[in-house]
């Protein structure tokens, strides 16, 4: 038997190279977790390094036995074979059914092939998208839908075929085109709700279609790790997926052969420091190891990776002909502050009831609309009625957009901040610089408190450290002077009547 007391000895038989990629890489872990057998303090210490390398020599033993084992049964069925073999080939050929026993036996051979292929789903990464509109149009079967369910069902079906995703020369194309025209023909005919009954043989063979494909029980553990990243109260969520994770494969119904048992093993190191540690509050996963779990989920990762570590010294003729993401602001955004980059910094200052929140509010809305997700930290004012009377009054409300009376821990799942105002939030210019740097893919709108002669509370740094900077000098009127479109100017009311 392998152990880790006899571990480098026993290995030499073994050809690792005509192994699965999970032993080679389970080899390579415990070399370098052991520095090649000179040291097992960090086995002796660490539960999950120790529960790593036992998963590991378990599945290492079961396959060297097999192995043995199946080579001493072979060798034990071909001598019983070659004499049982020249016995009954005498007796069948005289018999005359030596042909006959031989077909019969290719078609139960067959038989079981088929059988076994039709009870064994085909693992995969990510479920194709036919196949899941094959599923969803299944599980309504018997259920009770709106007519906007149904409405809505039609549009991200006809969205996914429009955008190829789902294109003609799909194996399901005639399962597709069936579902679509069936709900579009509900839909036409339907009133405020309908009961979907389909036909026990249509039901049967799209269901048939939907266990085709199973999507990986590892895959299913990164997507649920993922959706983890950045926000608060995941303590539960990851002692349950922890726990998950080690009973998976502990019952060997993850293998240990997986293509992902090395991002599993790390997942649960990450979980365990994260449960360990009180003072975490939010599971934060490294943009490096987050970009490569996204790839195994089919991700655009290159949206994730932020911006691109340029050199110091760069030739001018590289640097000209270098792309820059703008963020493609329009309309009155763009004559007044131009078109930015996609991470940029701008702060906005006036004496009180001259408008600047109104002009923020109203510029969040845009960016909500148009541009992704906006967090807008209403320090100054809180989560009162005032705040609710200036969204109302801009027409801003949007899904996109939300609204805080706190800076949060994590900024993760936003693109845009705004902090109203900077003053009350207790901020200093390194505190913006930190939570910039902390952030560095995100824009950040800093709001700021004026003195009496209109000039913004705060160092002179701030103003220096943005890259737009917008002020309001008089009631309803805001000026850009920053780096991109210094001049600009908009008007913030539609009315006289709006109060700032």
């Amino acid at each position: 038997m392998i152990a880790t007391n006899n571990y480098f000895k026993q290995i030499d038989s073994i050809d690792f190279s005509s192994l699965p990629d999970a032993f080679r890489k389970g080899h390579e872990f415990l070399v370098k977790a052991t520095d090649n057998g000179n040291s097992w303090a960090s086995y002796q210490s660490s539960d999950t390094i120790k529960k790593t390398i036992d998963i590991y020599l378990a599945r290492l033993n079961e396959l060297v036995n097999s192995n043995k084992e199946a080579e001493h049964k072979q060798r034990k069925k071909e001598k019983l074979r070659q004499s049982d073999h020249e016995i009954m080939q005498e007796a069948m050929r005289k018999q005359g059914l030596i042909d006959e026993n031989a077909k019969r036996i290719k078609q139960n051979k067959n038989r079981k092939k088929e059988a076994t292929n039709q009870l064994q789903p085909i693992m995969v990464e990510r479920m194709p998208e036919e196949l899941r509109f094959i599923k969803r149009f299944v599980n309504l079967n018997g259920k009770t839908r709106t007519k906007e369910e149904i409405l809505r069902f039609i549009n991200s079906l006809q969205k996914c075929i429009l955008e190829k995703r789902i294109r003609k020369t799909s194996p399901y194309a005639e399962q597709i085109k069936y579902i679509q025209e069936r709900l579009i023909d509900v839909y036409n005919t339907m009133k405020a709700k309908i009961k979907l009954e389909l036909k026990p043989e249509t039901y049967e063979t799209l269901k048939k279609l939907t266990g085709e494909e199973k999507v990986m029980a590892s895959v299913n553990f990164i997507k649920r790790y993922i959706s983890m990243n950045g926000k608060t109260g995941m303590k539960k969520k990851g002692d349950n997926l922890l726990k998950q994770i080690t009973r998976m494969v502990d019952k060997k119904r993850i293998p240990a052969n997986d293509p992902y048992m090395d991002e599993l093993i790390k997942i649960t190191k990450n979980l365990e420091t994260f449960l360990d540690d009180p003072a975490m509050k939010v599971l934060a996963i490294e943009k490096n190891e987050l970009n490569g779990l996204e790839g195994i989920l089919g991700c655009a990762c290159n949206q994730l990776s932020g911006i691109e570590e340029k050199p110091a010294i760069m030739n001018s003729m590289d640097f000209a002909n270098i792309e820059f993401e703008t963020v493609g602001l329009k309309g009155k955004w763009f004559d007044l502050i131009g078109d930015p980059s996609s991470n940029f910094t701008a702060m906005v200052f006036g004496k009180p009831k001259m408008g600047k929140s109104y002009l923020c509010i109203d510029f969040a809305g845009y960016l909500a609309r148009n541009h992704g997700k906006v967090l807008y930290v209403a320090k100054e004012e809180g989560l009162d009625y005032t705040l609710q009377q200036k969204l109302n009054d801009k027409n801003v409300a949007h899904p996109n957009l939300y609204v805080s009376s706190v800076l949060p821990e994590s900024l993760a799942a936003y693109d845009y901040i705004f902090l109203d105002s900077v003053n009350k939030l207790g901020l200093s210019p390194d505190d913006l610089t930190r939570l910039k740097a902390m952030n560095h893919t995100k824009s950040f709108i800093f709001i700021f408190q004026s003195t009496k002669d209109g000039k913004f509370r705060g160092a002179n740094s701030f103003q220096h450290d943005v890259d737009v900077v917008i002020e309001v000098p008089e009631k309803g009127k805001a000026v850009q002077f920053g780096r991109f479109n210094q001049g600009g100017e908009i008007d913030i009311f539609d009315t006289d009547s709006i109060a700032a």
